[in-house]
């Protein structure tokens, strides 16, 4: 079998390859290092075993040998796909060659999937390109921290003060003083304009700005970072860190299955995602009556739209023909978007995406015995089939689905315990409920809570929680609208 050298990027997993994310879609063993963003993980099927070999200043969880080893061990493997997951580019000061070089003595097939180098990415994030016309022809990338076994130093920072154009300093952020006076002692201006970025691509990402004489002492200069020397440093091109939500921790408490819309919106405004899934979806055996039977099918959710169609309809060999003559109902854009994906257009969508909206909309019944099925989750309020009932229907409810309490990472849980992030979001009265009882008490101090209806809104409160906010729209537009205006006021 083959072992998979895939450069993982800097930090911000929108920078994987896509080479690098298929091989991880199906690998069966994935060595991963500690700077890798855990999301990347994810990308690995449920089944994959993940083994951590990080290294982190004055601490190592495995010797290089060791990682060598074990590369060469799961690589002769039958019938196993093995990734090696490392930070930035595997052969740019990522022991990649190292690695190579063990697989290839041990006859193990092996292929480089190239990354991107913290060298580029990091500066390009705080807004300083490596080369620019009149600045800067060319540029170079050194380490700052050499193998001490090797016993002699081969850069000769001398020669890099000479060369001119960009100089790009990685793993040198502990001896950044020493190698600034070195680069001054070789000829370099004391003014020459000097950036450190830490944590580069990533939303804890840090830019200190200042120049070789002042960057010991500008700011705190700490690894992981890219340093860069030269005129470009000098440039403040900065977008990264100007997103509206950068720096803020937010957590999402929706089912891991639903969070991606919801992480992506907010990540795209620069806020640090933490996922507490509250719940999780749990599917049921839909079992789908005689829809010609019926004059209207209310769904309430995406979830029931999948539960109808994709189990219900699939597994009982129908198709969306079988709603011929029936009139479809959905409550918010992300239902009725659902049923737009699987060919079906909704005939009612209420202005206000709550139950009650649905039901002064809802039309009398056209004839007598008229009947309607609602598919919803197993347990929900009662408000619309009684509701539907008063109007003069006969409602059949179909349980499409259940929430059920979700295990999130215990860590994650004591930090919001601790009141140690920016906001929470609440999707759901069962992502309120069981967040509480995850939690066992409120926050202290309770970080902002933002809401995305009133239904939720009062679970909330009666669960003792202050809502600070609560989105206009009841979608995960309209949620993200209140928490970007709420946090940037």
């Amino acid at each position: 079998m083959t072992v998979y050298l895939v450069g993982a990027g800097p930090g911000d997993p929108g920078l994987i390859t896509v080479r690098g994310a298929e091989l991880l879609g199906r690998a069966d063993v994935v060595v991963y290092d500690r700077l890798v963003a855990r999301s990347l993980l994810d990308l690995a099927p449920p089944t994959a075993e993940r083994i951590s070999v990080g290294k982190a200043p004055g601490r190592v969880e495995m010797e290089q040998r060791d990682i060598n080893d074990l590369l060469v061990e799961r690589g002769r493997a039958h019938d196993s796909t093995v990734v090696r997951l490392k930070g930035g580019d595997p052969f740019v000061f990522g022991r990649g060659g190292e690695e190579a070089e063990a697989l290839a003595a041990a006859g193990v097939a092996f292929e480089v999937v190239p990354g991107i180098t913290s060298a580029i990415a990091a500066p390009a994030y705080a807004g300083v390109p490596v080369t620019h016309r009149g600045a800067s022809t060319h540029f170079t990338v050194v380490t700052g921290h050499e193998d001490p076994a090797k016993g002699a130093a081969d850069v000769d920072w001398a020669s890099l003060a000479r060369a001119g154009g960009t100089l790009v300093i990685l793993m040198g952020a502990g001896r950044i003083s020493e190698i600034a006076d070195r680069l001054v002692a070789g000829g370099l201006a004391p003014d020459t304009p000097t950036t450190a970025v830490r944590h580069g691509t990533r939303p804890d990402q840090r830019t200190v700005r200042a120049t070789l004489a002042t960057i010991a002492t500008a700011g705190e200069v700490e690894a992981p970072a890219a340093i860069v020397v030269g005129a470009v440093a000098a440039l403040e091109l900065t977008w990264f860190e100007s997103r509206p939500l950068f720096g803020k921790q937010v957590v999402v408490t929706r089912a891991r299955e639903q969070a991606s819309a919801l992480r992506a919106r907010l990540e795209l405004l620069g806020a640090a995602v933490l996922e507490v899934p509250a719940i999780a979806i749990e599917p049921i055996d839909v079992t789908v009556p005689d829809l010609g039977a019926y004059s209207w099918l209310v769904l309430t959710s995406a979830n029931g739209v999948a539960a109808l169609f994709d189990r219900g309809l699939g597994t009982s060999r129908r198709d969306a023909r079988a709603l011929a003559g029936v009139r479809v109902a959905a409550i918010g854009p992300g239902t009725a978007a659902a049923l737009a994906d699987r060919g079906i257009r909704a005939d009612l969508v209420p202005e206000r995406f709550v139950a009650e909206a649905l039901l002064d909309a809802f039309p009398s019944p056209s004839a007598a015995g008229a009947r309607v099925l609602l598919a919803r989750a197993e347990q929900a309020r009662d408000v619309l089939p009684e509701g539907l009932e008063e109007k003069g229907y006969a409602v059949d409810v179909l349980g499409a689905y259940r929430t059920v309490p979700a295990t999130p990472d215990a860590d994650l849980v004591e930090r919001v315990r601790n009141g140690d992030v920016d906001a929470v979001t609440f999707t759901s009265s069962s992502t309120v409920t069981n967040f509480c009882d995850l939690l066992g008490a409120v926050p202290d101090p309770q970080p902002l809570v933002v809401s995305i209806g009133p239904v939720t809104s009062k679970t909330a409160f009666e669960r003792g929680l202050r809502v600070d906010v609560e989105a206009e729209e009841h979608t995960i537009d309209g949620l993200v609208d209140a928490l970007t205006g709420a946090l940037t006021r």
